[in-house]
């Protein structure tokens, strides 16, 4: 992604913002994501199940759609990254919160992935008002970090709805998300240190 600047966001040409078939599909994950936390807080876990599934899916589709139909722009580059967040932060914060059948996810590890969203947040709007413009391109690391919190919450709601309680897995997924999760912040810290001393 080329990098944005509010006097570059104005010169954007208009069919960057167009609603295209991909961008539906992103919409579609931002749709469902309160779906599903209402299927969890109803312990209605097939639901969440299947709800979840279905929006895992479209951030497979959107992408690969976009570059098949040849439909990438501005506004599917922003809103892809944003509906991850959408989808995966409430379900988290849910889990943590609620009365589940099984495991309960712990509030530190919670405290972790919502540190990370604040601090890369924090981090770019840091670099946008001391350099005037930013460079966002997601890395190959949090692109396997979302997939793999995608991976384990619909492991999780498997093992809610079928009974299953295999705990030497469920704490090997969450060791690993951590592991991720860390690693992922370190590498957004070491790109954001880089980017403003790329302008000293």
């Amino acid at each position: 992604m080329k990098k944005l600047t509010w006097k570059n966001l104005s010169r954007i040409p208009t069919h960057e913002w167009r609603l295209t078939f991909s961008t539906m599909i992103t919409i579609m994950r931002i749709i469902l994501a309160p779906c599903v936390v209402v299927a969890m807080m109803h312990g209605t876990w097939g639901r969440a199940f299947i709800l979840f599934l279905i929006a895992s899916m479209t951030d497979f589709l959107d992408g690969n759609m976009a570059r098949f139909l040849n439909e990438q722009t501005f506004l599917g580059a922003c809103l892809d990254p944003i509906a991850d967040k959408i989808l995966l932060v409430p379900c988290f914060m849910t889990l943590a919160f609620i009365k589940t059948p099984l495991f309960i996810i712990p509030f530190w590890f919670v405290s972790v992935v919502l540190i990370r969203e604040v601090i890369v947040l924090a981090g770019a709007l840091t670099i946008y008002f001391m350099k005037g413009d930013i460079a966002i391109r997601p890395t190959l690391l949090s692109k396997l970090t979302t997939m793999m919190q995608m991976i384990f919450i619909v492991w999780l709601f498997a093992c809610y709805f079928f009974q299953w309680e295999p705990k030497k897995t469920y704490f090997t997924m969450l060791s690993l998300l951590l592991v991720l999760v860390v690693g992922s912040l370190i590498q957004y810290i070491y790109i954001g240190v880089k980017q403003l001393k790329d302008n000293i």
